[in-house]
C-alpha cells in the first residue's frame, strides 16, 4: 500500500490526507472522513460514483460544492485545473493516482475544474462526501475535448 501520487506544484486548496486501511485475513475496514477530521468542511451528501477501465468522466466543477473523494474500489487518475482569476496557482494541472492501492481522500475546492479516468483493470469505485446537497445550478461542465483545459487523456 502507497500514499496517493501526485504531481507537483499542487493546485491551491486542492488538499490530499492518508486513510487508514485494517486489513485482516477476513477482509478490510477502509477510513473516509469523520465530522472530528480538521479537514472536514460540512455534510451535504454521499454518494458513490463507478467508472469502468479506460473510460475518462470529465470536466466539471462546482461554485460552490467542495468534494471529498476516496476510492476504495480500484484505482483513478483524477485531474485538477486551476483557472481562478486571482488563483497563485493559475494555470496549473495537477494530476493525482488515488484508489485501493494509494489510498487517501482528495479534497477539491469549489471553482476548480477537475476529471478522472479509470486506470485499473476493472471498474473503479469512487466515494464522495459532498459539501452540501447536489444543486444542478451550481454544477458547470465542459466536453472532454474542449481545448480550453489543456489536458491530453
Amino acid at each position: 500500500m502507497g500514499e496517493v501520487i501526485t504531481t507537483k506544484p499542487m493546485i491551491d486548496g486542492v488538499a490530499i490526507h492518508p486513510l487508514k486501511q485494517i486489513k485482516d485475513d477476513r477482509g478490510s475496514v477502509m477510513h473516509i472522513l469523520r465530522k472530528d477530521d480538521p479537514w472536514f468542511k460540512a455534510f451535504g451528501e454521499v454518494y458513490f460514483s463507478s467508472i469502468k477501465a479506460g473510460v475518462v468522466k470529465a470536466w466539471k466543477r462546482h461554485s460552490k460544492m467542495i468534494q471529498s473523494f476516496a476510492v476504495p474500489v480500484g484505482e483513478i487518475d483524477l485531474v485538477v485545473y486551476d483557472d481562478r482569476p486571482e488563483s497563485k496557482t493559475k494555470g496549473i494541472i495537477q494530476k493525482i493516482t488515488v484508489g485501493v492501492e494509494h489510498y487517501g481522500l482528495v479534497q477539491i475546492p469549489s471553482l476548480v475544474w477537475y476529471g478522472f479516468k479509470g486506470v485499473a483493470s476493472g471498474e473503479s469505485l469512487i466515494v464522495n462526501c459532498a459539501s452540501m446537497p447536489h444543486d444542478p445550478s451550481e454544477v458547470e461542465r465542459i466536453d472532454v475535448l474542449d481545448k480550453y483545459i489543456p489536458y491530453d487523456w
